[in-house]
């Protein structure tokens, strides 16, 4: 990379730092800063994050053993079902584009802010008004599950009207977000950076803001359906007038399954970026794990039937959506074979965000693992509505969208805030984390294969209930290790943004083009408009024959 170009000035290039809180909240509200966005986003989603593991607690605790202990079954009935929506709508779904996407894109492509700086707010004040809809439904006793499945949804008009009201609005703010970085990508790329030298973060963002833009109207539509049949009883849904409860799972997944990717993509773009910075090797297979990203966001709209292999259907549909859920690990595959040929041999420093980025390997290939169970017909009709799709999931998401939104977190914390965080303590939280979540959902694979169904409050009339009461305590008390390793990770890093050492510009010797401003970054980024001469991963580059698209050096000849 080089900043040879003409100065460029702005009439905000003198402008306070921007984590400056001298002018109070409203300079922060009134803001059209792309990073102070970015954290408003990040303080936001962790408010939500921690009151939805709350819940998850809450929960977990009831379970601990037999009979009714803490809450009654409404209540928990309750508990799980806004465990599931804050956790996906406010925090899982927003997450990584939100955040790191917000701070990170521009100064990745070197543009000095997003396409469309006041859309970006609007964006987050969208996801602020949508949040209110989404504790309003706390009020009125939200109760259907997070899916909000029809006949469920039917009954509890007041919280279930808020809570699609929640869920409607917030999916504006997705798409605004999606527009936003499509458009800041197409067009703001700085001199030089060409598609086949665009970082893996901004290409797995921008497969995602596909998946945003294209997806999100979809259970927009959904969502205004069963608002309008919870109002009107239009008969769409509702089955005593005419409605098909099962069409409302075909929207639903239609959507929901491209999701699990929107959520997934841009945590397998920071593992991208940190693999090769902690290896000192350039990544593996640049251009596979650009087409898998762009392969995984096709497929997954192909794919949403297998939520529903036990809903109705016929053979031949169970078949080819059976076929297409294993055809989509194919580009997964190829990701976490890039990743472990560029840790190979490499000199790997074993360092906070490495460690995540390397469990989020792990953690992932065992959601894919245990994916292909529920892919497979005979294994989905035994597993279907079990613990072990309860596991599979939090592997897929915790172990997956939220591990490597930490990763990202501790790798551009430097660059975020200008200073550092305790390494030791961030490896100690990392342990806990890793164990309690492994113990947390381990057991529940045992209990879905034993048949215990999920969603229910007791458990005391089964046959094996002595077995169903020993794993659920392992997991519950495993689950308080775990709430344990994400409290200090977040204990560690609020100590660092406000008391950490003053960190460098550039600490890990970084080829990323972020890396090359100060930290934290001044108001328009870059002093001048950087020139991109090569591709930011020639670690050790420099003794190899070839360049990164495979084609062979030409090396003068002296005369």
């Amino acid at each position: 990379m080089s900043n040879d170009t003409n100065h460029h000035t702005d009439k905000h290039s003198g402008d306070v730092n921007y984590l400056n809180f001298e002018k109070g909240f409203m300079s922060w509200w009134m803001s059209i800063d792309h990073k102070r966005i970015g954290l408003m986003y990040l303080v936001s989603m962790i408010f939500f994050f921690a009151i939805g593991g709350l819940l998850a607690l809450v929960v977990r605790t009831e379970l601990m053993k037999r009979g009714q202990t803490i809450i009654d079954n409404d209540t928990y009935n309750m508990a799980f079902t806004l465990h599931g929506v804050i956790m996906i709508f406010l925090f899982i779904v927003p997450g990584v584009p939100a955040t790191l996407g917000n701070f990170l894109l521009p100064l990745m492509i070197g543009a000095k802010d997003v396409a469309f700086p006041r859309l970006n707010r609007l964006s987050y004040w969208v996801y602020v008004f949508g949040s209110f809809f989404a504790f309003l439904a706390i009020y009125f006793k939200l109760d259907t599950g997070w899916t909000f499945y029809s006949p469920y949804s039917l009954r509890n008009a007041p919280a279930v009207m808020s809570a699609t009201m929640a869920a409607f609005v917030l999916g504006f703010a997705s798409i605004l977000t999606g527009v936003n970085f499509l458009v800041t990508i197409h067009k703001m790329r700085a001199p030089g950076l060409t598609w086949d030298r665009l970082p893996l973060f901004v290409w797995a963002t921008y497969a995602t803001a596909l998946l945003q833009v294209i997806a999100t109207p979809i259970i927009g539509i959904t969502l205004l359906l069963l608002f309008l049949e919870n109002a009107f009883g239009i008969g769409v849904f509702r089955p005593d007038v005419g409605g098909d409860p099962v069409l409302f799972q075909h929207l639903f997944w239609f959507y929901s399954h491209p999701v699990v990717y929107i959520m997934i993509l841009p945590a397998m773009g920071i593992v991208s970026e940190i693999i090769p910075v902690f290896s000192r090797k350039p990544i593996f297979g640049y251009k596979a794990i650009v087409w898998a990203s762009v392969g995984i966001a096709a497929i997954s709209f192909l794919v949403w039937g297998h939520h529903m292999f036990v809903s109705g259907m016929s053979d031949f549909v169970r078949y080819l959506f059976s076929f297409l859920t294993f055809f989509v690990a194919v580009p997964t595959a190829v990701k976490v074979f890039n990743w472990v040929a560029t840790i190979y041999k490499g000199s790997v420093e074993f360092t906070s965000p490495m460690l995540y980025a390397m469990a989020f390997v792990f953690l992932f290939m065992i959601a894919g693992t245990t994916g292909i169970h529920l892919a497979t017909l005979a294994t989905d009709a035994h597993y279907h509505d079990t613990y072990f799709v309860v596991a599979h999931f939090h592997y897929t998401i915790q172990g997956g969208a939220v591990i490597g939104l930490y990763a990202g977190l501790h790798f551009w914390f430097p660059k975020i805030f200008g200073r550092m965080y305790n390494e030791k303590f961030a490896k100690i939280a990392f342990c806990l984390l890793f164990i309690g979540f492994n113990g947390t959902f381990l057991p529940q694979f045992v209990l879905g294969m034993m048949g215990m169904p999920r969603r229910y409050a007791d458990y005391s009339t089964f046959s094996n209930v002595d077995t169903f009461e020993y794993l659920h305590f392992i997991s519950t008390c495993f689950s308080y290790i775990n709430a344990l390793g994400y409290s200090l990770v977040l204990v560690n890093l609020g100590y660092g943004a406000v008391k950490g050492v003053k960190a460098t510009a550039n600490p890990y010797n970084s080829l990323g083009l972020e890396w090359q401003t100060p930290s934290p970054p001044p108001h328009d980024n870059f002093e001048t408009i950087p020139v991109v001469t090569d591709w930011s991963y020639g670690y050790g580059e420099e003794y190899s024959d070839h360049d990164h698209n495979g084609n062979k050096k030409v090396v003068a000849k002296p005369a």
